[in-house]
């Protein structure tokens, strides 16, 4: 019973995909899964993978090998206008010639739907994404949010059982995509459907995902809630393309009876952590969050573990956020990350301070 519920909760199913451009040039083989209601975020740097993935599900490549199911049905069978899915363009592809109205109604019209149940089903979507006043505009008069919105909408007008999202915020202003992505999330989360998005924004992944697959040359490097991608990265290229980070070789020297382990790194800065290190591990990767390092009083605050002195190389002022550049004694680099407040707003290069780091907030991978 167990087993048959899980099944049924899967919406997609991605098996072994694989496209080979060439056999230097090949991606995957991939495979994952997306629930039902799911948001989940391909993620990845340019050139990993991610859209060329993301098209072979939508039927615009021809997949090398593999399969793709889509409610327990082969996808990959099927040609592209007969797979029943809806992506949004990074460009938003909106006929220029074609009101709002049209636009959203352009698919309907090549099914030879009815046209009251057209006007019914694009005035609700209108109503939906909260622009039934701009139906007689074209696309040249709206905003670029507008313009995105009108795009979701007309695939959306379909009800396609996956929507698909090909980076559709980059082309936005900063404070537009920000709002635009709390509107997205919204927007799915109401109509609670599947969604698979690509971006190489690891905020914006990270803010709309309810799990996310990292890509790297190819293959997925991890597949977790956000949380776990960015606390317990599973490799050195995921803790260092999620977020700011500090990625420190070091060798074991102690394992203390309390439980744990003792860390040195090559500049001579001892750590302790709690982490699990193998008995048997020699050396290790430390990953250490620049905004899990605070900064202490003066005086270093005797009964912090992991304290150490540092001289301030840079500060870099972000408004709310100071990036400050630090040289702990021996000479190991580290960025941290704080909050301007008045411990920190008074530092300047050259200046000394007291810093600390909690064991828990230490992740190891292991080399």
């Amino acid at each position: 019973m167990v087993a048959a519920s899980v099944t049924e909760d899967i919406a997609l199913r991605v098996v072994g995909l694989t496209k080979s451009y060439s056999p230097q040039v090949t991606v995957g083989p991939i495979s994952f899964e997306v629930r039902k209601g799911e948001f989940f975020s391909l993620l990845g740097p340019s050139g990993c993978g991610k859209t060329t993935t993301l098209r072979c599900i939508a039927g615009f490549e021809d997949i090398t090998e593999g399969s793709i199911l889509l409610g327990g049905e082969r996808l990959d069978r099927r040609p592209a206008h007969q797979r029943d899915v809806g992506l949004v363009f990074q460009s938003y592809a909106l006929f220029p010639h074609l009101t709002v109205f049209e636009n959203v109604a352009f698919g309907l019209k090549l099914r030879r739907k009815p046209r009251q149940e057209i006007a019914d089903r694009v005035l609700r979507m209108l109503e939906l994404i909260e622009l039934p006043q701009l139906a007689d505009r074209y696309p040249a008069q709206l905003s670029g949010g507008q313009q995105q919105r009108v795009a979701i909408a007309r695939s959306l007008v379909l009800e396609p059982p996956l929507l698909m999202f090909d980076e559709p915020l980059s082309n936005l202003d900063f404070k537009l995509r920000v709002q635009m992505r709390t509107e997205l999330r919204q927007l799915q989360q109401r109509l609670g459907k599947t969604s698979i998005y690509v971006t190489h924004d690891q905020s914006e992944a990270l803010a709309l995902s309810d799990r996310i697959a990292v890509l790297s040359q190819g293959r997925i490097e991890q597949i977790g809630r956000p949380q776990e991608i960015y606390d317990t990265p599973k490799t050195e290229f995921v803790a260092d393309f999620i977020g700011s980070s500090n990625l420190i070789p070091a060798r074991v020297v102690e394992f203390p009876a309390t439980g744990g382990a003792v860390v040195e790194t090559r500049n001579g800065l001892r750590l302790a952590v709690i982490d699990g290190i193998p008995r048997d591990a020699q050396t290790t990767l430390l990953l250490l969050r620049p905004e899990r390092i605070r900064q202490l009083s003066p005086e270093g605050g005797s009964t912090d573990a992991n304290r150490f002195q540092a001289t301030i190389d840079e500060v870099v002022y972000l408004g709310e956020d100071m990036h400050l550049k630090i040289v702990a004694s021996g000479g190991e680099r580290l960025l941290v990350a704080a909050k301007g407040g008045k411990l920190v707003r008074h530092l300047r290069a050259g200046d000394t301070a007291w810093f600390a780091i909690d064991a828990d907030d230490i992740h190891v991978l292991q080399k």
